[in-house]
């Protein structure tokens, strides 16, 4: 046995039986990985909560429709579709991008309407926010809405109840985990193969990527992770998790990302600027490589259209 088998069979969430129809899912869709784009701009982000007044948005000089533009460029000369996960803040501001995105055969699924993280609303609250968001992008899009990911990742044990409310609110999925110990975000024992919260409801939570080594869940699905590692570690991660365990992996990025010359906040603290500034000028050349190296496709045709999803989820409830 392998090193890397064994730590596979150690994984304390991914029982046996599990294991087995993870792979036999992922040989029918081919192992084709989910990329996904957090729509928001570049002062909407967690990093600057703290020195960017909400009631500025409107006036800050928006970049969000030039970069995802780039994101759209770039996967288009790789023949990619993904999955784009955008705030209703940014459909009401730019409802031709909206358009747009669904015109190039992507998926459109929901952020929330303000980029408010769940642990700051109230079940009332953050029903309000997934239902407008949903409505908003339905009619800019005029397709249905099934997908949703919380800003910041910020469903955890204290905010369970969320899933609840998206299912009734008419969500199918979430993708809203990542399965990592992080300052900000992550429930490092949450399974890392898509799961079902509910007890007795299809609903399911599809994780971000993580990759199983000496023990513990390592980020490889993209973030600020992704412009931190050198690019050759990211792209070793995904594809052990392809070849080694079987499994096709979420990855994520933001527009911002892809834009170096986007407004400096040079009074944020140096750990908020670190996160957000760091290789923004390589982000471009490493997503373009990264579309080559590995297979893509949206989020709800790798995990629910081909029935993958339903096939593997576990149930796991915080």
């Amino acid at each position: 046995m392998s090193m890397f088998t064994a730590e596979i069979d150690r994984d304390p969430v991914v029982p046996g039986t599990a294991r087995r129809n993870v792979a036999r899912g992922a040989a029918r869709i081919g192992l084709a990985n989910a990329f996904s784009v957090d729509v928001e701009d570049y002062f909407q982000v967690e990093a600057f909560k703290g020195i960017v007044d909400r009631k500025s948005w409107n006036e800050l000089p928006g970049r969000v429709e030039g970069s995802t533009e780039r994101v759209l460029a770039l996967l288009d000369d790789a023949g990619v579709f993904g999955t784009f996960f955008i705030l209703g803040w940014v459909a009401t501001k730019y409802p031709e991008l909206v358009r747009r995105i669904v015109e190039g055969g992507h998926e459109i699924a929901s952020h929330g309407f303000g980029h408010d993280t769940t642990h700051h609303l109230s079940p009332a609250e953050f029903r309000n926010d997934v239902r407008r968001a949903k409505c908003i992008l339905e009619d800019c899009a005029g397709v249905r809405i099934c997908g949703f990911r919380a800003p910041t990742f910020s469903i955890g044990r204290k905010t369970w109840w969320a899933y609840e409310v998206m299912a009734e609110e008419g969500y199918s999925y979430s993708s809203s985990i990542y399965p990592i110990s992080h300052d900000l975000y992550g429930v490092p024992d949450a399974p890392r193969v898509p799961f079902r919260p509910i007890s007795g409801c299809d609903f399911v939570e599809i994780p971000i990527a993580t990759v199983r080594l000496f023990g513990r869940n390592r980020p490889c699905g993209g973030g600020g992770y992704f412009r931190l590692i050198p690019y050759p570690v990211s792209r070793w991660c995904i594809g052990r998790v392809n070849r080694i365990e079987g499994w096709p992996c979420v990855f994520y990025c933001h527009p911002w990302e892809f834009d170096p010359r986007q407004p400096r906040f040079h009074e944020a603290p140096l750990k908020s600027r670190l996160r957000h500034y760091l290789n923004l000028s390589a982000m471009e050349h490493r997503v373009a490589r990264l579309l080559k190296d590995h297979e893509w496709g949206r989020i709800d045709k790798i995990f629910l259209a081909s029935g993958y999803a339903s096939k593997v989820a576990v149930e796991w409830t915080a």
